[in-house]
């Protein structure tokens, strides 16, 4: 893990941009990930950890509606993670996750493992993606920072096609 965020500092200070972290299941463990790293107060602004829907809705504006409809655990939840993130910090660029990290929560529509993720550049486009997580409870949210950090490189790669 300590590689790959290393290589996200790297895409990161390449193009002059800092992250924001917008995190439910993996409780901070994204932005810790990041800031194991010596040097990332030069490329991480800040995290918000909003493990209830009131914090989500409070910190990052998600809406009422939005969570009632759809649950915390949504495409549309995560996409209004990253607006809000992005909207209350000074970055550039934000991750968002959500999910069931279990070993309880899960559901038929939505079992224990289910993980969604958004990426975004401020003023851009916002890109999503599920995923489905086997394993504990600690391998769940392992796997989902793991998965979180590989997303910005990838959306740094991309980012001529969404700024």
């Amino acid at each position: 893990m300590d590689i790959l965020a290393a290589q996200v500092g790297g895409a990161l200070k390449s193009h002059g941009l800092k992250l924001v972290t917008a995190e439910s299941c993996t409780g901070g463990g994204v932005a810790q990930a990041i800031t194991d790293v010596a040097g990332s107060s030069a490329w991480f602004e800040r995290g918000f950890i909003t493990y209830s829907n009131l914090a989500k809705q409070q910190m990052l504006g998600v809406s009422e509606a939005t969570l009632s409809q759809h649950g915390a655990v949504s495409e549309a939840v995560v996409r209004e993670m990253v607006a809000g993130a992005l909207a209350n910090s000074a970055a550039q660029v934000a991750v968002a996750v959500s999910g069931i990290a279990g070993p309880e929560g899960g559901t038929p529509d939505k079992p224990v493992g289910t993980v969604w993720f958004a990426w975004g550049i401020k003023h851009g486009a916002a890109h999503a993606q599920r995923h489905q997580i086997n394993g504990n409870r600690a391998e769940v949210r392992a796997q989902a920072a793991h998965i979180a950090l590989q997303g910005v490189i990838d959306l740094l790669g991309r980012r001529t096609e969404l700024a």
